[in-house]
Order: C-alpha cells, then sequence, then structure tokens
C-alpha cells in the first residue's frame, strides 16, 4: 500500500499537460463522449471560406487547425500561460491572428470583427460575444456543465460545492436571449467517464484541477483507498460528464 501511494503522489507531481494531450492516461480512464451533436459538424454546416472566424480560448490551437480554414481569415485568443507560448510558436507563423485573451468581457477586437466566434469548454460573455460579431454572425459553442464530474468530486471530497453554478443550458440559452441573440440549436447530454485505477484519476484531477480545490493525495488519501478498493471490487469508478451546446445568431 505505501507503494502504491508513492505512486499517487508521482501522479500528482508530474501532472502536467501540453495543449489538451490527455495521453498520459491512455488505457487507464474512458470517457464516453457520443453526444447527440458533433461540434465539428456544427461548426462546418455553416461555416464558408470566406468567413473571418474567431476561437475563443483555443487551447493550443490543434482543433482550430484542424478546420483546416484559410489562415488569413482566422483569429484566435488563449488565456493559460503555457498555451499561449505555444500559440505563438505554431499559429502565428501561420499568419493566424492569435492574441493572448484571459478575460472574456474584453476580447482585443474590434466590433463587429467576426461572421462566427466558436469556444468548446471555455469562458464566455454573451454580450461581448454580440459586440464581436457581425450582423447575421454566429456563435457556436459547447460546454462543460455545471455537473460535470460531481460524482468523482462527491467521492474525493464530500460535501465541496459546485464551482461553477448557473451552467446549464437552460440558463445560459435565456442569458443569450437577453443579449440579443436567437438561439438556433441546442442539446445537453451527461455521459459516463470511467477510472481504472487511482493514478489516473490522482493525474486527471491535477490537470482539471478547478473542479476539485485544494485537492491533494495526502487531504484526500482516506478516500483515495476508498474508491481504490472500488476499483479492485468492480474494475472502475464512475462519475458523468456534463456537456451542453449552443447555436446562437446575432
Amino acid at each position: 500500500m505505501n507503494e502504491l501511494i508513492k505512486k499517487w503522489k508521482a501522479e500528482e507531481e508530474i501532472a502536467h499537460i501540453h495543449g489538451w494531450d490527455f495521453s498520459h492516461i491512455d488505457g487507464r480512464y474512458s470517457e464516453d463522449t457520443d453526444f447527440p451533436w458533433d461540434y465539428r459538424a456544427l461548426i462546418k454546416k455553416y461555416l464558408r471560406p470566406d468567413m473571418k472566424i474567431l476561437d475563443y480560448d483555443t487551447g493550443g490551437g490543434e482543433f482550430l487547425l484542424s478546420l483546416n480554414h484559410p489562415y488569413e481569415n482566422t483569429a484566435a485568443t488563449e488565456g493559460f500561460a503555457p498555451n499561449i507560448e505555444l500559440c505563438r510558436e505554431v499559429l502565428l507563423p501561420l499568419g493566424i491572428d492569435f492574441r493572448p485573451c484571459d478575460n472574456p468581457s474584453a476580447i482585443p477586437f474590434e466590433n463587429g470583427s467576426f461572421d462566427m466566434i466558436i469556444n468548446r469548454h471555455g469562458s464566455f460573455d454573451p454580450a461581448e460575444i454580440f459586440r464581436l460579431l457581425k450582423k447575421g454572425g454566429i456563435f457556436i459553442t459547447q460546454q462543460v456543465g455545471e455537473d460535470n464530474d460531481r460524482q468523482l468530486v462527491e467521492m474525493a471530497m464530500p460535501g465541496v460545492p459546485k464551482q461553477f453554478e448557473g451552467l446549464n443550458l437552460a440558463q445560459q440559452k435565456a442569458a443569450f436571449e437577453d443579449a440579443g441573440f436567437v438561439i438556433t440549436e441546442s442539446g445537453e447530454a451527461f455521459r459516463p467517464i470511467r477510472f481504472y485505477d487511482i493514478g489516473a484519476f490522482v493525474w486527471f484531477v491535477r490537470i482539471i484541477q478547478w473542479e476539485f480545490p485544494d485537492f491533494s493525495v495526502e487531504s484526500c488519501l482516506e478516500n483515495l483507498l476508498k474508491m481504490h478498493e472500488k476499483i479492485q471490487c468492480e474494475g472502475f469508478i464512475e462519475g458523468m460528464t456534463h456537456r451542453y451546446m449552443i447555436v446562437a445568431q446575432k
């Protein structure tokens, strides 16, 4: 058991991410991403080559580049320091208009700059998006909801309150409508996420620490041991992811 705990603490120490790459725990966890919508397909449904597009909170730019949109019509922002450097290295040489930004209410572009703004799992402000879009412009987002991983949070850290109250489809649709948008498509889904060893769980938690505030192996050890026993008996521990999608038109 002492050796096992050492391994968990080692995962805690090495936890880092390059862009949005979870390959370190490949095969040690699984996440069902079979949502009723396809984020890429939604974007492609509306996107034309002549459109000016912004990817707010682009991460490392991996998804944006996969769209193969003309670079001269492409812009991106990112606020996480390691990813900012990555974007500078990767996106700027291509001619993509990349600008650091960590404030969704103050995005450094002029009014009416874009035909489309996309945002997957990043912060947003409906009023600021409205300002940036041209008339008839489209905003497409897939978001992590307030109940994401709640069962796992409760296993490891019982009683910790939700960190993002209000991030659900009903309330966010209302916020966009209040900002002047028309909702053209929307959806919400809950899907299973499983971990097959606690080391993988520890690494994952340290990466998305905003859902598990003040987590450490030491402070949560008793509950981690219970979770380990559950894996020994059942083969995994399971929670649920929470996602919602909105397509809104100015």
